[in-house]
């Protein structure tokens, strides 16, 4: 039984070689074979393919319209079968992963024991950096990165979204009062960033640059800060989910957030020069799996 996949194959044989017998040469087939493989396509399109003379073959209009549209099919055929293969494959060797030292506690150690029982062989190799680093120097794999993305040379996959709140201790507003709008602010101790500058403006109405009363370089560090009631803090599901739902921080000015907004983007990012080794696909999918199965971050 001959399959439409060979005659295609023939079919472009016969037109980048030239002739009938070239084509047959090269597949180490029979002249025939080939002869009859071209007359199938042409039988079942109705249409005529090739100009045949005594010295060579050439493309009519319709046949050089179909070959493109072939390669083109062909071509995402052999790439969808590569891939087929690599996921079979059991991926190995060291993946480099930096994120955000919060997202690192609070969203991927708690699923890297899953993630090593499911792919032993990838040896994972984790940094926590809290500000924006160059992949290639330090030799990362991927990065998830918070907020919007203003680098063309990265390859960038949408993992969801993870809300923002303005929160503080139950503790500190009993002893500093309620906020119940933004003229309230200036009654209330702010926690802020160090840098970048832009973490200091809360998604508020127009939007609301904060003067922070403390700083710090680390949204963890921001989070303890505000569970020892030291202000307000705007921060993120994904490290907080826990902490709302235990009652240790709360929620003000909820009304008036602006949602959603480009701070709640969580994205992996790679080097566009770096081809998709199965590491970093297998790492993907797992993760955006996870990640997405909770509330921290909705897609």
């Amino acid at each position: 039984m001959k399959s439409r996949s060979d005659d295609l194959h023939f079919l472009l044989s016969v037109v980048d070689s030239g002739s009938f017998s070239n084509a047959a040469e090269q597949l180490e087939v029979s002249v025939t074979r080939v002869s009859r493989a071209v007359t199938r396509l042409e039988q079942s399109l109705n249409t005529t393919l090739l100009n045949r003379t005594t010295r060579k073959v050439g493309l009519t209009e319709e046949g050089r319209v179909f070959v493109d549209k072939v390669r083109e099919g062909l071509a995402s055929l052999e790439e969808a079968e590569e891939q087929l293969a690599v996921r079979k494959q059991r991926p190995a060797g060291r993946l480099r992963v930096d994120a955000a030292n919060p997202f690192l506690l609070h969203q991927i150690v708690p699923h890297v024991r899953k993630f090593r029982d499911t792919y032993p062989d990838i040896e994972l190799e984790l940094t926590a950096s809290d500000q924006i680093v160059d992949l290639l120097e330090r030799r990362i794999d991927i990065a998830i990165r918070i907020g919007p993305l203003d680098d063309s040379t990265l390859h960038a996959r949408a993992l969801g979204r993870s809300p923002l709140s303005v929160v503080a201790s139950p503790e500190y507003l009993q002893r500093r009062g309620l906020c119940h709008s933004l003229s309230d602010l200036v009654q209330h101790e702010i926690i802020g960033f160090t840098a970048p500058e832009s973490l200091n403006l809360w998604h508020l109405g127009e939007g609301l640059k904060v003067s922070p009363t403390i700083r710090a370089s680390s949204g963890e560090t921001v989070r303890q800060l505000c569970l020892e009631g030291n202000g307000l803090a705007y921060l993120s599901h994904f490290m907080i989910r826990e902490d709302l739902a235990s009652g240790r921080l709360v929620e003000v000015l909820n009304d008036q957030l602006v949602r959603p907004n480009p701070r709640e983007l969580v994205s992996a990012v790679y080097y566009r020069n770096t081809s998709l080794s199965s590491r970093i696909q297998v790492f993907l999918d797992f993760f955006e799996e996870h990640w997405n199965a909770g509330s921290e971050i909705v897609s």
